[in-house]
């Protein structure tokens, strides 16, 4: 089980690693996010090519599309070929990408700011607090340890550095097969959102998840039709009325039963008509793009980790950029608790 979520957890780093490379001034959004998938087709493909003995092979790619979010768009955005909206100097891009291997998933997001000048301002105040309540939750989810407190330590840390916590961010535990598992913690809670507490167990996975904004932390759809990124809904089942949309429904059926995808990956010519009528009935859950109000700074961190003995593991990628933000924390304990090993390394027993 390890080894396999190691291996999904490779495959998202390089992934991401393309697609940073790819977000330059000038790029296509739509280029980048198909550079993510197709990495990650690529790198979950160079493992467990083997049938088994039924002549099945190990279901492996994408477990979570590739998402290109600029500026005050919070996240989920993956458009569709023929979208020719470029990135500019300055903008502050949210990538959010996930692979899996045999069902066992690794999701990664981060935040980065085209163009080699210094990051400062709000950009960097999100940025940084997203990073650093990342360290400090990161540390305080070990085993028989409660995710009671987990979101007044984030909004902490926000008020620090003058910025919000953004509504509907939730951390999900992950098993086979499962992006979102039952247990949750909830960064902010919300009369409309609440989670009860949850005590954190050995073995474990969880998708650590943070957005931090400068504006009102209570980002909305502005056009529906933006959205591309959905998931069979396994629950609900409907009798499609259009040809056209049984065929899409049936294509997602056999290649995307359990994981998000984006639109951009179904090759039925009538996609959009399908889908439209897919979610009407239930079929599919859409995850709508978002937006904070116009100018807000917003920052995205995720990463994946296991809760072993000796330690969280933290198998994706996590390396801010680097910014230069006038904000502190005022508990300088949290800094010290940041300063401590993830996974203390072993002494070595001499021998006598």
């Amino acid at each position: 089980m390890v080894t396999k979520y190691k291996i999904a957890a490779e495959c998202a780093n390089a992934a991401m690693r393309a697609v940073v490379e790819k977000c330059a001034v000038g790029a296509k959004i739509v280029d980048a996010c198909a550079a993510g998938d197709a990495a990650i087709e690529a790198e979950t493909g160079k493992y467990y090519n083997k049938k088994d003995k039924d002549g099945n092979k190990v279901e492996k790619g994408v477990a979570f599309p590739t998402c290109v979010s600029v500026n005050n768009c919070v996240c989920h955005n993956s458009p569709s070929e023929g979208d020719e909206k470029t990135l500019r100097e300055g903008d502050a891009v949210k990538i959010d990408l996930g692979a899996h291997v045999d069902g066992y998933v690794a999701t990664c997001a981060k935040t980065i700011v085209i163009g080699g000048q210094k990051v400062t301002g709000a950009q960097a105040d999100v940025m940084k607090a997203a990073e650093l309540a990342s360290e400090i939750v990161i540390r305080k989810l070990r085993p028989g340890d409660s995710t009671a407190e987990i979101g007044a330590m984030i909004e902490s840390v926000a008020k620090d550095f003058g910025v919000v916590v953004v509504e509907g961010v939730m951390t999900h535990n992950m098993k086979r097969f499962i992006i979102d598992g039952n247990k949750v913690i909830l960064n902010k809670s919300s009369p409309e959102m609440k989670a009860d507490p949850e005590e954190i167990e050995m073995y474990e996975v969880y998708a650590l998840d943070i957005v931090m904004s400068s504006g009102e932390g209570k980002p909305k759809q502005r056009d529906e039709k933006e959205t591309k990124v959905y998931k069979r809904a396994i629950e609900k089942n409907y009798q499609l009325k259009m040809a056209g949309s049984r065929a899409v429904f049936s294509e997602i059926s056999k290649r995307f039963p359990t994981m998000p995808f984006t639109a951009r990956a179904l090759q039925e010519k009538r996609v959009n008509f399908g889908l439209v009528e897919c979610c009407n009935h239930g079929l599919l859950h859409p995850y709508p793009v978002l937006y904070e109000k116009d100018g807000a700074a917003v920052a995205h961190v995720k990463c994946t980790f296991l809760v072993l003995k000796n330690g969280n593991d933290r198998i994706t990628t996590f390396d801010p950029q680097e910014v230069e933000s006038d904000k502190k924390l005022s508990d300088a304990s949290l800094y010290e608790l940041i300063a401590t090993e993830l996974k203390p390394k072993k002494v070595k027993k001499n021998k006598k």
